[in-house]
């Protein structure tokens, strides 16, 4: 076997996961085109699930994009919140490796009509901008590869220093991430002092370290300082039922209040309601789980 079928042969854990959300057929200018409600998603995941996709509107709140602050730039983001208010509960939204695309941003309106103010950032920003880009082989091997954990916790920290600028209460903060984000959520849950939720939609426990990666989920169990609730789907492609014992496991050792819901018969990516592995009853007993973690915890 040459280099380049050594190549083609690897897959890595991430690239098993989003196989499955491919297509069917490639995208064209002209299924983006006639498929009218993709407007606003992510190059990467076209043609969008039309018949199943949520379209939440922003009547009664204060809903766009925003700029946030980093340490080095500007962040590009959306933010949604009650119109009117202030010193509200607030979560910090992770997207998936697609960027703050129209999924993302329906998820901070659906937080947002639940009394949050929901804020979303570019995380991938700093390498290109993974709305736009066609291929999820080249988003993974490239922004996502680059992009480096230092770099999405002292993002996340501006986010948080800026909800709690423009009405957001900084002693009621969470945090909850899809997919990659999900990996970024257990990461931030030990990273953050003020933290008081976390919510981990389907995202990798485990994972060979990197310098720009170095430590995964299971390695900072020990280490969490707010309670994660752990979303996951039994017929994950990347995510195994080996590890996510394995997580559970740990977090039992640890004392944690951290745990673990399974749906046996979901597929990874079960919330996403743009695409082919959404799962209606999965997906709504996910958020009602999310919304109660975040009460019982003070956010």
């Amino acid at each position: 076997m040459n280099g380049s079928a050594q190549k083609a042969a690897k897959k890595t854990d991430h690239q098993a996961q989003f196989d499955s959300l491919l297509p069917a057929e490639p995208y064209t200018r002209r299924s983006f085109i006639a498929t009218a409600v993709g407007a606003g998603f992510a190059l990467a995941v076209q043609p969008v699930s039309a018949q199943t996709v949520i379209q939440t509107d922003s009547e009664g709140l204060l809903a766009g994009v925003i700029k946030v602050a980093a340490a080095d730039r500007e962040l590009p983001g959306y933010r949604a919140m009650p119109a009117g208010r202030s010193k509200l509960p607030t979560v910090l939204v992770i997207h998936e490796i697609f960027g703050v695309h129209e999924y993302i941003r329906d998820v901070c309106r659906r937080l947002a009509k639940a009394g949050y103010l929901a804020i979303a950032v570019d995380m991938f920003v700093r390498h290109g901008d993974t709305s736009k880009m066609t291929s999820v082989q080249d988003i993974l091997a490239g922004p996502v590869a680059a992009a480096s954990d230092a770099e999405h916790m002292s993002d996340l920290d501006a986010c948080a220093a800026w909800a709690a600028k423009n009405g957001g209460d900084p002693q009621r903060l969470a945090v909850t991430g899809f997919c990659r984000g999900g990996r970024t959520t257990w990461l931030y849950a030990a990273h953050n002092p003020q933290l008081k939720a976390a919510v981990a939609w389907y995202g990798p426990l485990e994972g060979a370290p990197s310098v720009r990666q170095p430590k995964s989920a299971i390695d900072l169990v020990g280490q969490l300082r707010a309670p994660v609730l752990g979303l996951y789907a039994g017929k994950d492609q990347g995510i195994t039922a080996d590890q996510v014992e394995d997580m559970q496991a740990a977090l039992t050792k640890a004392g944690s209040k951290s745990r673990i819901h399974v749906y046996p018969d979901a597929p990874h990516a079960f919330h996403a309601d743009y695409r082919p592995s959404y799962r209606k009853d999965a997906a709504e007993d996910g958020w009602k789980r999310m919304l109660e973690w975040l009460r019982q915890n003070g956010v």
